[in-house]
């Protein structure tokens, strides 16, 4: 082979090389995480790996300059609400798009565990405690096989924000200690529940307000279904959950390390039907949006308010504004979590799920910018929205 040729031979396949390599760059462009500019409520919304983002009933962690989101990984099918994989966890620089960090908290195959698969994880809260170095997530968990019967509250712990958490417990709260807005007194004189009584919703609200359910389960401890966790500014933290066949709400402090109940907590708005509890800090003023008890059904949201958080606690009514059936189903969405904007003054994003209970995995997120009126939060509608409506 003369020169020449040879000499054409390598342009020709360095120009092949070129083409390739642009190639290469061109399709990791158009693969870029950076799709989302803006968020659109209730469409299909994929994480880097172009799966639509598999974490419901949320809680989210800023920390080293990213968000992290923490949630329940649904399945297909009858049984996709129920846990066969465990929790999950995304991170984000910009809160638009979305990077698949693994599993955080796996189910697993031994049968003696609570933990194990088939049983319902719900909820999945992670906070991060300075003192210890120690992220703690905080879950509502119900037994395999047992529906809803356990309401248990579960705890679990790591080293790293991303995991593997190990699971430490699941159980009932605060068993034979009194919340501290209850006297002896007060508990003494509560009636005996009748359980032989045929159960009407009316009932049921009469058994929280006479405090009857609470006494039924004191000394075995309080149900916890839909939970959630709070830091306040001075890094004590708090668990707030649905309790009492859901009539009424507990307020809980954390121990120092955020591992365990510190035995100090309050009963607040017993009777009032509340559950997916997410809270937000404005003006030294603590709000709570909540939701009616409909299943999977969406029902008008709640909002209550408090000067302090294990104070007393008053509702304010629907914060939704809008159509009568934007109000009327909270935007055919249910609470999971309000996130602070970081880096923007007071703004604040609500975050809900739209249940799909035919088909989990395709359920759809709702985060709408919470605004203000007279320093009282209100959600509205919008298709398309993006930060700059913090600005």
């Amino acid at each position: 082979m003369n020169k020449r040729n040879l000499c054409l031979m390598i342009q020709f396949g360095c120009n092949r090389l070129l083409v390739a390599i642009l190639f290469i760059a061109l399709f990791a462009c158009n693969s870029d995480n950076s799709k989302y500019n803006a968020f659109t409520p209730g469409e299909l919304w994929l994480d880097d790996t172009n799966e639509h983002i598999n974490a419901h009933g949320g809680g989210f962690l800023y920390h080293n300059d990213t968000y992290y989101w923490f949630g329940e990984h649904k399945g297909s099918g009858k049984d996709g609400s129920r846990a066969f994989v465990g929790v999950r966890v995304y991170s984000s620089k910009d809160l638009y798009n979305w990077k698949n960090e693994g599993v955080a908290l796996q189910v697993v195959k031994d049968t003696l565990s609570k933990l194990q698969e088939g049983c319902t994880i719900e909820r999945p809260k992670v906070i991060y405690n300075e003192t210890t170095n120690k992220f703690v997530m905080w879950f509502h968990h119900e037994l395999k096989g047992e529906k809803y019967k356990a309401a248990l509250t579960g705890v679990a712990v790591s080293d790293h924000i991303t995991g593997p958490y190990q699971y430490i417990d699941s159980f009932r709260i605060h068993a034979g200690v009194l919340p501290l807005n209850m006297s002896q007194e007060e508990f003494d004189s509560i009636p005996e529940i009748n359980e032989n009584q045929k159960l009407t919703k009316q009932i049921r609200i009469d058994q929280a307000k006479s405090g009857e359910l609470f006494k039924r389960d004191f000394y075995g401890g309080q149900m916890s279904r839909d939970m959630t966790v709070y830091v306040d500014d001075d890094g004590t933290a708090y668990h707030i959950t649905a309790s009492e066949e859901n009539q009424t709400m507990l307020i809980s402090k954390l121990s120092d390390d955020y591992l365990s109940l510190s035995g100090e907590y309050i009963r607040i708005l017993p009777g009032e039907r509340n559950e997916a509890p997410a809270i937000l800090k404005k003006n030294e003023k603590y709000y709570m949006f909540t939701s009616d008890l409909t299943g999977w059904d969406p029902n008008p949201a709640r909002l209550s308010v408090a000067d302090a958080i294990m104070g007393e606690w008053a509702l304010l009514g629907n914060p939704c504004v809008g159509t009568e059936e934007q109000v009327n189903t909270t935007f055919w969405s249910q609470s999971t979590y309000i996130i602070p904007v970081q880096g923007k003054k007071d703004a604040f994003i609500f975050t809900a799920d739209r249940w799909k209970p035919e088909n989990h995995i395709d359920g759809r997120y709702i985060w709408l910018p919470v605004k203000f009126k007279n320093n009282i939060p209100y959600l509205e509608w919008a298709d398309r929205w993006d930060l700059s409506v913090f600005d």
